[in-house]
């Protein structure tokens, strides 16, 4: 078998991604275009998610299969508004499920908690989607802290103040003369981070303000008292994984579902109570390929831009980064 291709670059056709950063409010928003639309599907397994057009992802039976855009955004509850201009940037441009009457754009979106980590009154504006929209490409991808992951944190099962930084994370991979899957990931994890492969601690919750010594958040919690009242409630990552694979909505959502395996090899604890994690994805091409295929895929390049957002990431001197701990 050949090896496989791995990469930072997005080549799946008709897929961009862009993103727009406040950097002085510690927020921002990114958006993955597919604007001739690629067949959409989700799985939410978060029990404190925010989202928005989600029904015609979670539902495989939705008359609506296709999704002509993916939103990602911080500002809590306010950055579903993030959505309203790319809607209006397709519309304009005719991109949208046909009604007859006019088109009309699907652009799922769903937000993360980041308002306490710079300026709570900071959330992703108008003009910051349209940076984000504005310089949409593909071809090579940063990761860290930037767009939707410009605000997030992780490991705060001793509170925010004890965390380390989150950020957004991109990888690819593509089989020689085989389909491609890629995947953006914007990491805002109650728990700590592991690397997949050795199931080492890369970031989490620290012993103490002031300590650079990782807690292990998994042990923490398997000692809280039953009435323990958590400090800390704001969370979620965020993943969309994009395939040139020919998939059904189904086999869109199977993929959706196996993909999850990378939030449970990378976080510790995976999906506590207080995230509201969920993954997207979006088969927008014609290559043939098996459904098993494209989930082990996808569950692959999910974990590695899951490291990346960590490992690329900046505290901006707020919080330490990976990169602090060295």
């Amino acid at each position: 078998m050949k090896a496989l291709e791995r990469s930072d670059r997005l080549t799946i056709p008709g897929v961009t991604i862009g993103h727009g950063s406040d950097l002085a409010g510690k927020t921002g928003v990114s958006v993955v275009l597919c604007p001739e639309g690629a067949t959409a599907a989700a799985e939410v397994r978060g029990t404190a998610t925010g989202t928005r057009q989600f029904d015609s992802l979670n539902r495989v039976h939705h008359v609506a299969t296709r999704a002509h855009a993916v939103v990602l955004s911080g500002g809590s509850g306010y950055g579903l508004a993030s959505a309203d201009p790319v809607v209006r940037w397709l519309a304009e441009r005719g991109h949208g499920f046909d009604t007859g009457v006019r088109v009309v754009p699907l652009v799922p979106t769903a937000i993360l908690f980041d308002l306490a980590f710079g300026d709570p009154e900071a959330v992703p504006s108008r003009e910051l989607v349209e940076e984000a929209l504005a310089t949409a490409s593909d071809g090579p991808q940063a990761s860290g802290s930037l767009g939707a992951g410009t605000g997030a944190t992780v490991g705060k099962a001793l509170g925010p103040e004890s965390g380390m930084k989150g950020g957004i994370g991109f990888a690819s991979v593509a089989v020689p003369e085989g389909p491609t899957v890629a995947a953006l990931v914007a990491v805002n994890a109650f728990g700590d981070v592991r690397d997949p492969s050795t199931g080492d601690l890369l970031a989490g919750c620290r012993t103490t303000v002031d300590s650079r010594d990782l807690a292990d958040a998994a042990n923490v919690m398997a000692h809280l008292e039953s009435d323990a009242l958590h400090p800390w409630q704001g969370n979620t990552t965020l993943a969309v994984v994009m395939t040139d694979a020919a998939l059904d909505k189904p086999g869109a959502r199977k993929v959706s579902e196996m993909a999850f395996g990378a939030f449970y090899r990378c976080f510790s604890p995976a999906l506590s109570v207080f995230d509201g994690d969920l993954i997207v994805t979006l088969a927008s091409g014609l290559v043939p390929a098996h459904v098993h295929q494209i989930g082990v895929l996808a569950e692959s390049v999910v974990a590695e831009a899951i490291g990346r957002a960590v490992t690329e990431a900046d505290g901006f001197g707020i919080v330490p980064a990976v990169r602090d701990l060295k």
